[in-house]
């Protein structure tokens, strides 16, 4: 009987070649010797291996679709698969050890690190905008060197370990035969030059901590928790290698007398009852200056007073948020005696001796009965 390569490598019939060639690294690396003991690994390595060699090759493919056997009976008669050009070996080196060849010395001088700092902002400075000037411990290029990492009149020299390759090669021997694997040299670190002479003040890194001022500008309307990026503004890479990014966040401090939400402000102000129920103006600071309010004959509590466009800047886009002023009612606590006749007076008047259970009547008589109940103790 013909062998069923597809089982074997455990693909589909109509698996495509890439899903044929993962499916033979994944079980190349579980089966080979090397790693694996099992009694049967190095037959089922070679089963693999063969049947691989088979489906990768569109004729015998083919071949193998119309029920044949590429290989004749019983695999090839015990051919060997490894033999007469098997073209799946670099495959193979590259399921274990990755793309093989030779990757080279990689560069002394690499992207530096992005950095993040935090300010503080008042309400107003989020609001319309604020250019701060802040101070920053970072990694900066050495002057003494200019970033090369040597002492003045001296350069790099080829690492001798590595012969300026990067990489040192070690040889092991296996089923395959010799197989050749590459690492990182460990005296040059994979660079594949050596400073021996190292510049004195930044010790060959071709950077130094330093403290810089940078000036920050923040765009009105911007919120606690966002951040400004400042492009290569952060810190100097290794070797002198260009600077990576700063990341100012916004932190928000506390208003006195607003409260944010979104690009919307809120307020409370509180109104002695005799305001609320005749009405009244009151001056209130907003972050324009001095506005007056106007409140209006039966404001009862919980009224709120929009004042449109008061509130913060949109961050992207025109136009600003609004100003909420929330109306708090107070009811006295004390009364002399002439101000209690007054207020049984009114409630005399106003027929709001008794109170009325029910729905709210709205902006009736209500407010003056549950007040003098609050004052009579009921």
């Amino acid at each position: 009987m013909a062998t069923d390569y597809y089982s074997v490598l455990g693909v589909r019939r109509d698996a495509t070649a890439e899903e044929i060639k993962r499916a033979y690294r994944r079980l190349a690396r579980d089966l080979h010797p090397d790693v694996n003991s099992g009694p049967d690994a190095k037959e089922r390595f070679a089963e693999v291996a063969a049947a691989y060699e088979v489906l990768r090759d569109p004729e015998k493919r083919r071949i193998v679709d119309l029920g044949g056997d590429p290989l004749g009976p019983a695999g090839g008669g015990g051919a060997d698969p490894f033999g007469g050009g098997f073209a799946g070996f670099g495959d193979l080196v590259d399921a274990f050890f990755g793309t093989a060849g030779s990757r080279g010395p990689r560069k002394r001088t690499r992207q530096g690190a992005d950095a993040l700092i935090r300010i503080t902002l008042d309400l107003e400075e989020t609001a319309f905008g604020a250019t701060k000037e802040i101070a920053v411990d970072t990694a900066v290029r050495c002057e003494e060197c200019a970033g090369a990492g040597t002492a003045r009149g001296t350069s790099p020299v080829r690492c001798e370990t590595c012969s300026g390759r990067g990489e040192v090669q070690s040889v092991q021997n296996s089923i395959l035969g010799r197989v050749m694997t590459a690492h990182v040299c460990p005296t040059c670190r994979g660079i594949g030059t050596v400073i021996h002479e190292p510049c004195p003040r930044c010790a060959g890194e071709g950077r130094v901590r330093a403290r810089q001022m940078i000036s920050v500008k923040v765009p009105a309307g911007i919120s606690d928790g966002m951040r400004v990026r400042l492009s290569g503004q952060g810190e100097v890479g290794p070797g002198g290698g260009p600077a990576g990014d700063l990341y100012v966040e916004v932190e928000e401090r506390t208003h006195d007398v607003f409260s944010r939400d979104g690009d919307d402000l809120h307020c409370r102000v509180t109104l002695p009852m005799t305001a609320a129920a005749l009405g009244t103006s009151l001056t209130l600071t907003t972050l324009d200056g001095e506005e007056v309010v106007d409140i209006k004959p039966g404001t009862q509590p919980g009224a709120i007073k929009t004042l449109r466009a008061r509130g913060v800047p949109h961050l992207r886009g025109v136009g600003r948020g609004d100003l909420m002023v929330h109306v708090e009612v107070q009811t006295p606590t004390r009364l002399d005696a002439e101000q209690e006749q007054l207020i049984h007076d009114l409630a005399r008047l106003r027929d709001e001796e008794r109170p009325v259970l029910g729905k709210s009547s709205g902006a009736g008589g209500g407010l003056f009965s549950r007040m003098r109940d609050a004052f009579n103790g009921r």
